[in-house]
């Protein structure tokens, strides 16, 4: 086996990189929490990036429904823990990677240490983990540090930037005080509010938020990535403009259309209401009786 060079591995990165700035990345630390279907296609994104150092927690298990989209997920990884099985990939692109498991996934107990030393959150977990989300981005707000989320939607994305000097979770959203129910479709308004994917859902029943199943595509997810993995690297290296929420972007690659939205103030503003309006309204239609 050739023994490994870091330079000569991600040496096709530069061009796009100075040198100096491949040496930067690869002394940065990325946390990912959720290495299912797009938080896996991340963690290998950003490891061929040359991104040196990561935490990564999930306390799930491959199973075959994962199989249309998740990187990890194989016959061979059937019953396997995510997080292990994803670490060991992303150690089989760079074997000198400095990468600590968290397969208890994110806790009140733990998020102190998933935290330590790290320079951006990337945001993959699963969309209907709100008490984990919530946890992890006041955590993260509390020490200064950006999260970068992208949204696999239909066979787009959505990409979101909270920064440490930008609303919070909580301002941009504005689930407080609202039904728990109602949640999931306030969540998706927030993420793409140009709703871009309503078009071409062929088989709504399959949608139904009240027991947590939503279609999903290995194609939105490998988009999610680069979308993620370019916000990062700019986050990152101090290096082009990177909108923060209220401001937010999705690209479709089913209709081909991409669209910036800004939202000041987030779903209270009069266009995400009505929006939240219209999803519940279609949802309720495609609602099993």
């Amino acid at each position: 086996m050739p023994a490994f060079d870091y330079g000569e591995a991600f040496s096709r990165n530069i061009g796009w990189l100075t040198p100096d700035e491949q040496t930067r990345l690869r002394g940065k630390k990325i946390a990912i929490a959720g290495l299912g279907g797009a938080g896996g296609v991340h963690l290998l994104t950003l490891t061929r990036l040359g991104v040196g150092k990561f935490h990564v927690a999930d306390m799930d298990e491959f199973a075959l429904v994962n199989f249309n989209r998740q990187a990890g997920a194989t016959l061979d990884s059937l019953g396997q823990p995510k997080a292990q099985v994803m670490a060991g990939l992303a150690r089989g692109i760079n074997p000198e990677l400095d990468i600590r498991i968290f397969d208890a996934g994110v806790q009140p107990h733990n998020v102190e240490a998933f935290l330590e030393g790290v320079d951006l959150y990337v945001d993959g977990l699963d969309y209907f983990v709100f008490p984990a989300r919530r946890l992890v981005y006041d955590a993260c707000r509390a020490r200064g540090i950006p999260i970068t989320f992208a949204v696999p939607l239909g066979m787009g994305a959505a990409v979101l930037n909270f920064l440490p000097d930008g609303p919070s979770f909580e301002e941009y959203f504005r689930l407080q005080g609202t039904p728990e129910h109602e949640w999931p479709t306030r969540f998706m308004v927030g993420l793409a509010p140009a709703l871009l994917h309503r078009g071409y859902l062929v088989y709504p029943d399959i949608v139904d938020f009240r027991i947590q199943r939503v279609p999903s595509t290995g194609l939105a997810c490998q988009l999610c990535a680069g979308m993620a993995g370019t916000e990062a690297l700019k986050i990152l290296l101090g290096r082009g403009k990177v909108r923060g929420v209220p401001h937010s972007m999705q690209f479709d690659a089913y209709t081909g259309k991409l669209k910036h939205v800004w939202r000041p103030g987030g779903n209270a503003h009069p266009l995400q209401r009505l929006a939240i309006a219209y999803v519940n309204w279609r949802l309720s239609r495609a609602a099993p009786a």
